[in-house]
């Protein structure tokens, strides 16, 4: 029976595509580099940046400095440049009113997330907000669910899923010996969710609840 669902933020609660591609090009601007196409930028989303910024050829140093341009703007202005996906604020709350334990499990940091559920109004059906630090000593999707797992002491490895869009959530979450629902509708696809384990894919808010209330 699963008590305890881990969510995503980030191609799984909210399409957030808008802001952060907005805020990483004038990030590459600002640094005087040249700016990546929405594609790339799309490619990266999920990730932490320290790691996924790599691909683009970056050393540690030019990384931190893209970052910081990043969140200069992202702050104000991109982190509201995004919107729920259909049917997850009621999904959400659905799933809490029935008596499950909700977490927020995310690589963005945590302060962001902590703002973003607040701005859509989906706090209140979570029971811990999970993310990254800013200086870097949690960023990693294992380490974020740990955090998550550490506030929330009924979670076993059977009582417990996580729903996310990207390899990354599925990794680390068989890294605690979680099971993983993979959607289908975020930065990763069904092919790279199944590649990378997924217990079950869903291509709906409400597949999520009928997969998370059956159990399997």
């Amino acid at each position: 029976m699963i008590t305890h669902v881990l969510f995503d933020l980030d191609g799984t609660i909210a399409d957030s595509r808008v802001g952060i591609v907005r805020s990483l090009q004038f990030g590459f601007a600002e640094c005087g580099l040249p700016v990546p196409s929405v594609a790339d930028v799309e490619a990266i989303i999920g990730p932490p940046f320290p790691v996924a910024l790599v691909r683009f050829g970056l050393d540690a140093e030019t990384i931190d400095r893209v970052i910081a341009a990043y969140r200069s703007r992202y702050r104000p202005v991109g982190i509201f440049e995004a919107e729920l996906y259909p049917g997850m604020k009621d999904l959400l709350y659905r799933l809490a009113d029935a008596g499950l334990t909700l977490a927020l499990a995310t690589s963005k940091p945590e302060p962001f997330a902590a703002r973003i559920v607040e701005h859509f109004d989906v706090r209140r059906a979570l029971r811990v907000v999970a993310g990254a630090t800013f200086d870097e000593t949690r960023m990693h999707k294992d380490d974020v669910i740990g955090h998550a797992l550490a506030q929330l002491p009924d979670a076993t490895v059977d009582n417990t899923v996580m729903v996310g869009d990207r390899h990354h959530d599925i990794d680390g979450a068989r890294a605690h010996g979680l099971r993983a629902i993979g959607v289908t509708w975020g930065f990763g696809g069904r092919a790279e969710l199944s590649d990378a384990g997924a217990w079950r894919l869903v291509d709906t808010a409400d597949e999520i609840e009928r997969v998370v209330l059956a159990g399997g």
